[in-house]
């Protein structure tokens, strides 16, 4: 099992919906417990044995540049210009000279927290030899649950449960080369046309995690 594969980071969108946040900062660099979100992923992927760190930055990246100068990390970690107004795959596509010595390598959003095994999400990348291997994960519901029987009584509340039905893309991806065969240019968005294409050659896999997983897309998130 491969394990010292690139890790991307996407860091540069603009974070419109936690913009009471994002004013003055790009989305990566809101705190959570008085540390970046963008030091705890990198943290989390340190703990499995990855050094080799590439972050798509756009939007206010200086700043992100000037964390990563001034913090020391045991990782070589390289702040790329992808471009302000790129999309997810235009991003990816803007990292394709960095990471083409590599038959694969990992990528996840700058604003999700997970505690997926790294290490057996790519053992089963590699064990099935597909292009894409998506972490699927069911969202934590905004509201209890109440389960109510044919009387009206109430016989179970969950506060807050994880949805059962559905599964929906976690993040954390691992991605062999040919993926940039299917992203055109920097209005590509990488969930759609891509893997779209991908769904239709059966080129991509799921990875069921069930256990923590947060998005921070709004202030009640963070």
């Amino acid at each position: 099992m491969k394990k010292q594969l690139p890790v991307v980071i996407l860091c540069g969108g603009l974070g419109t919906r936690l913009s009471e946040e994002t004013k003055n900062k790009p989305k990566a660099m809101v705190e959570i417990g008085k540390k970046p979100i963008i030091y705890h992923l990198i943290k989390y992927f340190e703990y499995y044995g990855f050094k080799n760190f590439f972050i798509a930055a756009g939007y206010k990246k200086e700043i992100l540049s000037k964390y990563f100068k001034t913090k020391k990390f045991k990782s070589k970690i390289k702040v790329i210009d992808t471009g302000n107004k790129s999309m997810t795959g235009g991003r990816l596509l803007r990292l394709k000279k960095f990471l083409k010595q590599d038959e694969s390598f990992i990528m996840t959003y700058g604003d999700g927290l997970c505690d997926v095994n790294i290490k057996k999400l790519v053992h089963f990348h590699f064990k099935n030899k597909k292009i894409a291997t998506v972490t699927a994960v069911h969202p934590p519901a905004r509201f209890g649950e109440l389960e109510i029987n044919n009387q009206s009584e109430v016989t179970d509340f969950i506060e807050k449960p994880q949805v059962k039905a559905g599964w929906i893309n976690g993040g954390f991806f691992v991605l062999n080369k040919e993926i940039f065969q299917y992203i055109s240019n920097d209005l590509t968005i990488f969930e759609k046309d891509p893997i779209e294409k991908l769904v239709k050659k059966k080129e991509i896999l799921a990875f069921k995690h069930k256990g923590f997983w947060k998005c921070m897309d709004t202030l009640r998130d963070k």
